[in-house]
């Protein structure tokens, strides 16, 4: 069996140590022992960008919260148009130096794109100040709406941390989460912060098979 190679750590704000880990071609990034995301498994977040762009126009003003592998951001490039902005929210500075550094052939430039720009902080501060600006806003920060990697994360779940997302989407705007699990509690919160919601299982490889995930899909009146 290749061993795991510990590549660099970093702490997470907040508390908690983040690990970047490769197996020969396999990338992992850890919190402490939970393997928050692997470079096998690409597909739920693949569908998460994949579900807002079907609602979204080509020149969409996308926000991503977090980077993780680029996945995500990656799927999104590949399908909007050459006046589309995406903006990338980040809270753990390493994870941006790692897609450029030890990460960069796997990256594979995505974060040299001019459509894209990368804010290095909590993606709860930008949406709280985007009144209207997103057409479509992306959050995968987290395995669900518990705040797992960060209890500061929490607030992104909450009624008013909802209700901030609604402001922050211009009309007929999407929110879409990603989650480890589905959420009986989430989804109906939501529904009552405002938006239409969709709770679509996907898979976690893009061969379609591997554990199931959950997106919800919210939909802001137009």
């Amino acid at each position: 069996m290749i061993p795991r190679e510990l590549i660099d750590t970093t702490q997470v704000p907040g508390g908690g140590e983040m690990r970047l880990v490769r197996r020969g071609t396999d990338w992992f990034i850890m919190l402490s022992r939970e393997e928050l995301m692997s470079s096998r498994m690409s597909g739920s977040e693949e569908a998460l960008a994949n579900l807002a762009c079907d609602r979204v126009g080509a020149d969409a003003r996308v926000l991503v919260g977090g980077y993780g592998m680029g996945f995500t951001l990656r799927t999104l490039l590949a399908r909007l148009g050459p006046k589309a902005r995406v903006m990338v929210a980040e809270l753990v500075p390493a994870v941006i130096a790692w897609a450029k550094g030890p990460m960069a052939e796997f990256a594979a430039g995505c974060l040299d794109d001019p459509r894209v720009a990368v804010v290095e902080g909590d993606v709860g501060a930008v949406i709280r100040g985007g009144r209207g600006r997103f057409d479509a806003i992306l959050l995968d920060v987290d395995n669900g709406p518990d705040g797992l990697t960060r209890k500061g994360n929490d607030g992104l779940y909450t009624m008013t941390g909802l209700t901030a997302a609604k402001d922050a989407l211009s009309p007929g705007g999407v929110l879409a989460v990603w989650s480890a699990a589905s959420d009986d509690v989430f989804a109906r919160r939501m529904r009552d912060a405002g938006f239409a919601v969709d709770e679509v299982v996907v898979r976690a490889r893009a061969s379609g098979k591997g554990a199931r995930h959950v997106i919800w899909v919210g939909t802001k009146a137009g």
